[in-house]
């Protein structure tokens, strides 16, 4: 049965790659995964590009698993070689755009979906979604759907991870920062210069530090990356603006961490977003206990992924490696899926 759960997927992903599904623009991917699952004999649901099925015997009494991965991928970069929506393998490496990051995970989840899909008697049901806009945080991806899943009890994401256990995730916040002074001219003691008002918090953003740390990641790390203020020499600016890279640990929760700041500096605070949030899952999950069983690793993992859309528990893990996330002639290993499949049909037989 595994062999052909693993040719099925190297074939579906094959076909994935032939077909450019960059973010917002997946809906060939989308009907891809829908027409394989159909062919298969599940029934699906789609809402825009995002596609989604429950178990044969879902029992709404039961506690559901999602089992989550995306079919957007990031525009090819300069580098690539090779035509990236050529589906290759050679010497073991299946090269391609999103074969990687996160075609490899996509249909060795999927592949793992069929595995248990007419089984009776689980413990959990298995909620499969194969969701768009992954690459830009997109509102139209996994975030669109979560009210049509029903109560969701935890979620493994497949991201290329080598198949260990990425236990907790960084969350981002990006703070459009305004300081207020008053304009004059610089060669009379005239106005009050918002650059210098804005040197002060920004000294404050570089070297605060917040109580809590986290035992992964260690402390909040905030970064001044963009500044901008001024219109000529003789003018002393009223209005200068910054922006603030922050990566918020599993210590605090995004809103938390807005507070802290807001209430220690004086210039206007707008979050751009503040739905990418921090995700962790307990050590002593089960699932968490099964994988370091059968010897996988566990870390923090520093990229942001659907996690940061998902209020649940959630363990990252997928075929594949970060490092050639989004790298030009991206690929996996075709031995990557396989055991993908296996660890992850092993996984869940732990727990279900």
């Amino acid at each position: 049965m595994t062999d052909t759960l693993f040719q099925d997927s190297l074939d579906l992903l094959c076909k994935l790659i032939s077909i450019p599904s960059f973010s917002k623009e997946e809906e060939n991917t989308a009907a891809a995964i829908e027409l394989f699952l159909k062919e298969h004999g599940i029934e699906t649901h789609r809402k825009l590009n995002n596609v989604w099925a429950f178990n044969k015997h879902y029992d709404a009494s039961k506690p559901t698993i999602l089992l989550n991965s995306h079919h957007d991928t990031v525009k090819p970069n300069s580098g690539y070689t090779r035509d990236p929506f050529s589906a290759d393998i050679e010497e073991g490496k299946l090269y391609g755009l999103g074969s990687n990051d996160a075609g490899g995970c996509l249909v060795a989840l999927i592949a793992v979906f069929r595995h248990f899909y007419d089984k009776k008697a689980l413990k959990y049901n298995l909620c499969l979604a194969a969701t768009a806009e992954e690459e830009i945080s997109g509102k139209n991806g996994i975030e669109l759907i979560i009210p049509e899943l029903g109560p969701l009890d935890f979620a493994i994401v497949g991201e290329p991870t080598l198949m260990d256990l990425a236990i907790a995730e960084r969350g981002l916040m990006v703070l459009d920062c305004v300081a207020h002074g008053k304009a004059g001219h610089a060669a009379r003691e005239e106005g009050e210069n918002a650059i210098y008002k804005a040197i002060k918090d920004i000294e404050w953003f570089r070297t605060y530090e917040f109580a809590k740390k986290s035992a992964l990641f260690g402390p909040i790390k905030m970064s001044v990356t963009v500044i901008e203020a001024g219109s000529q020499h003789n003018v002393v600016p009223a209005i200068c603006k910054f922006t603030v890279d922050v990566r918020v640990t599993d210590a605090y929760r995004n809103e938390e961490v807005l507070k802290i700041i807001s209430n220690h500096v004086s210039c206007d605070v707008n979050p751009r977003s503040t739905r990418l949030k921090p995700s962790s899952i307990p050590l002593d999950h089960p699932i968490v206990k099964a994988g370091i069983a059968m010897g996988r690793k566990t870390y923090g993992s520093p990229t942001t992924s659907d996690q940061a859309l998902l209020d649940i528990t959630s363990l990252k893990i997928g075929p594949g490696d970060s490092a050639r996330s989004h790298m030009a002639d991206e690929f996996v290993f075709v031995d990557e899926i396989k055991e993908g499949i296996e660890l992850y049909i092993k996984l869940i037989s732990e727990i279900c």
